[in-house]
């Protein structure tokens, strides 16, 4: 069968992604089943023996996140190194060193640590004490944090990885924020996004929220695209915000959220006994959860994907307005 280029590029990504997600579902069921995720409970307690006093169970939580981040990302760094960095080169598309990637995956790795320590620690906080409602306190939590997010995004997330300044180009400046008050929509600058030092795609965004939402163009969207071209893409992006698709996605991936934490509980349940972890709070159910996690992120992928799609669609007649 006879395959183009872009479809193969993007199958031997997706390849390379489940082969990466499959080995760390193993390494999870194999702490499980070993009894080694009692094992790590039990280090991890030493180091949380040293937390602020009444916190002793909290660290000990934050602690065995963190060996188990680093276990994860140690076994899919190979995948990771395939998919994000050998195949980008092979097909023309990175412009990143070795090194360089590697800098980006450590970032990555440590703002992920925070992220996940935040996030188990909210989990077993509500398994204590909440253990009927754990599940959807836990859900809420997660999707105001995602809209807290999402407005610190441009801020404080992305210029870890990436250099931003304000566009040195008054005229498409001017005619950008034109088009962003015909669209009803605040922002609060157009800024240059320097991608040319990690990739040659193009790319354009209007990310954060409130007082944090701004118009993105990379340099190499401005280096190889025209005037008229850059107020198309983003006339897209507009759209998708006087169509409220952000919010629209916020709440589908509420409810996927609730969802999840549901069906996590009802596992969680049942398999503790035959597991034999202390009930459901006990942190060596964390691989647990985390295995959980991906079968649901997968089978929740059509949901999110039939609602997307639709919205990628709409904003075309937009264009023409």
């Amino acid at each position: 069968m006879n395959e183009d280029k872009a479809t193969r590029y993007h199958r031997l990504r997706r390849r390379a992604d489940l082969a990466g997600t499959a080995v760390a579902g193993v390494v999870l069921l194999g702490l499980l089943v070993s009894g080694r995720a009692q094992w790590l409970r039990e280090r991890a307690a030493v180091f949380g023996q040293w937390g602020p006093g009444g916190l002793e169970e909290a660290a000990t939580v934050v602690a065995l996140t963190v060996a188990l981040v680093v276990l994860l990302q140690i076994v899919e760094l190979p995948f990771a190194y395939y998919q994000g960095h050998l195949l980008e080169h092979r097909y023309g598309l990175s412009t990143q060193s070795t090194g360089h990637w590697m800098a980006d995956q450590g970032k990555g790795f440590l703002v992920g640590i925070v992220l996940a320590a935040a996030a188990t620690s909210v989990v077993y906080l509500a398994l204590r004490q909440w253990p009927a409602n754990w599940w959807w306190i836990s859900a809420a939590i997660f999707a105001l944090a995602t809209v807290g997010l999402a407005r610190i995004a441009p801020v404080v997330l992305l210029p870890i990885f990436y250099k931003f300044k304000p566009l040195d180009r008054p005229a498409l400046v001017d005619r950008l924020m034109t088009l962003a008050t015909r669209a009803r929509t605040d922002v609060v600058g157009v800024f240059e996004w320097v991608l040319s030092g990690h990739t040659r795609k193009a790319n354009a965004a209007l990310a954060g929220m409130g007082r944090t939402r701004r118009i993105l163009l990379s340099d190499t969207l401005l280096a190889d695209y025209s005037e008229d071209e850059i107020e198309v893409i983003l006339a897209h992006e507009l759209a998708h915000h006087v169509h409220r698709d952000l919010w629209r996605g916020i709440a589908v991936q509420s409810l996927i959220l609730v969802a999840g934490f549901f069906v996590a509980d009802r596992i969680l349940r049942i398999a503790a006994g035959p597991l034999e972890l202390r009930g459901i709070s006990d942190p060596a159910g964390l691989p647990l959860l985390m295995l959980a996690g991906g079968p649901w992120s997968f089978l929740a992928l059509p949901i999110a994907n039939g609602v997307s799609r639709p919205q990628e669609r709409a904003p075309d007649p937009y264009l023409l307005t």
